[in-house]
C-alpha cells in the first residue's frame, strides 16, 4: 500500500464506509441517521472525519439535502464494493465451515441451457462447491457484479452494454456465439426446392417476443434480407414458460428464440428445431468478471472451463462442436 492508502486504512472504520453508502443513497443526514441508528451530530462528525481523510469535499449540502459530487460518488462506489466484499467473506467462511469447498455467486438470465449444464458439470468435478444463482437482466447483473455482489455474470453482449461506460471495467473470459433459432412442436415445414429459407415461412403462424427485443429485431431482419415482408406474429410473448407451453399446445406455431432458449426447450422434449437458411447471428453470450487486477478464485476458472465443456448449439438435433471464442484477458 502507498502512504495515502495506509493513512485511510488507519483512520477509516467500516462505519465510515457505511455512512458514505447511506448518504449517497438517502441524500439526507436524517435518512442516513435512521438507517445507521445514529444521531445526526454523530454522523456530521463522522463525515468530517471522512472528508479530512480524503482531504476533499465529498458531498454538496443544500436545502434539498446532500448530494455526492464526483469525488463523493467515486468514494461511495468503492465503499459499497468493500462492504460487499466483506459480505462475501462472511458468506464464504460460513459455507466453508458447513463443509463447502468453494462458493460461487453467479448472475445469469432466467432462460439459459448452458448455465444449468455447467453448474451440474462443476458440481460433478467439485462436489463440495456451493453455487448461488441470481437471475435478471444483463445490465442489472453487471451492476451487481461491479458492486461486488456477484463473482461473475453470464449474459448477452447487448449494444447497450457495449455503449456503456462499464465495459472497460469488465474482463470477458469466455464468449459463446449466438443465433436466431426456429422451433415447432409440429412437422417441420418444407421448401419447394432446395433448403428452407425465411421467405418460405412468411405465411406461417409465428410466435415471437416484443419489438424492443434483440430476437424480434433479428427476426424482422431475417425476412427483410430475404426480400420478404416480416410477418405479423399471431402471438407476441416474452415469458419463456409461456412460450414453451404454447409451443407444445399448438403444433402449428413456429417460434423464434435465441439458441440458449432453443437448447433448453429441445432438452425438455416435445419440440424440434427447424433449419432455416441463412443463419442469423445474435449478440454473443459472455462470461464476465470484474477487471480489478486481483487473483481469481479457482472456482471461477473451474466454472469457465465447465461452460466450455457443455456449450453446444442445437443444429437439427445433431451434436456439433461448440462455437466458442476465448477472449484475451489482457
Amino acid at each position: 500500500m502507498d502512504s495515502r492508502t495506509d493513512h485511510l486504512v488507519r483512520k477509516l472504520r467500516l462505519r465510515h464506509l457505511e455512512l458514505l453508502v447511506a448518504l449517497s443513497e438517502t441524500a439526507t443526514m436524517r435518512g442516513a441517521a435512521a438507517r445507521l441508528h445514529l444521531s445526526q451530530p454523530a454522523l456530521s462528525k463522522m463525515l468530517g472525519e471522512i472528508e479530512a481523510c480524503f482531504d476533499a469535499r465529498l458531498f454538496e449540502r443544500s436545502h434539498q439535502g446532500m448530494q455526492p459530487n464526483a469525488l463523493g460518488a467515486s468514494a461511495a462506489y468503492r465503499a459499497r464494493a468493500v462492504l460487499h466484499e466483506l459480505e462475501r467473506a462472511t458468506e464464504e467462511v460460513a459455507a466453508l465451515k458447513s463443509g463447502a469447498v468453494a462458493l460461487l455467486r453467479l448472475g445469469a438470465p432466467s432462460v439459459t441451457a448452458a448455465v444449468p449444464a455447467a453448474v451440474a458439470d462443476l458440481r460433478q468435478r467439485l462436489p463440495g462447491a456451493v453455487v448461488q444463482i441470481r437471475e435478471g437482466r444483463v445490465h442489472e447483473l453487471i451492476q451487481r457484479l461491479l458492486a461486488g455482489e456477484l463473482d461473475c455474470v453470464f449474459g448477452a453482449v447487448t449494444p447497450e452494454l457495449l455503449a456503456s461506460d462499464v465495459t472497460p471495467r469488465l474482463e470477458p473470459v469466455l464468449m459463446l456465439e449466438d443465433e436466431l433459432c426456429v422451433l415447432t412442436a409440429g412437422p417441420a415445414p418444407r421448401a419447394g426446392k432446395g433448403p428452407l429459407r425465411w421467405a418460405d415461412l412468411r405465411d406461417a403462424p409465428w410466435m415471437v417476443p416484443p419489438r424492443d427485443t434483440l430476437v424480434r429485431q433479428a427476426f424482422m431482419t431475417a425476412f427483410l434480407n430475404d426480400a420478404a415482408v416480416p410477418p405479423a406474429p399471431v402471438i407476441e410473448v416474452m415469458s419463456s414458460v409461456t412460450i414453451g407451453a404454447l409451443l407444445r399446445a399448438d403444433p402449428a406455431l413456429l417460434c423464434a428464440v435465441r439458441r440458449e432458449h432453443a437448447t433448453d426447450e429441445l432438452a425438455r422434449g416435445g419440440v424440434r428445431h427447424v433449419d432455416v437458411t441463412p443463419r442469423v447471428p445474435l449478440p454473443s453470450f459472455g462470461l464476465f468478471l470484474r477487471r480489478d487486477g486481483l487473483p481469481r478464485p479457482a472456482i471461477l476458472t473451474a466454472f469457465a472451463d465447465a461452460l466450455r465443456r457443455v456449450a453446444s448449439p442445437p443444429r437439427s438435433g445433431r451434436s456439433q462442436t461448440p462455437r466458442l471464442r476465448r477472449t484475451s484477458t489482457s
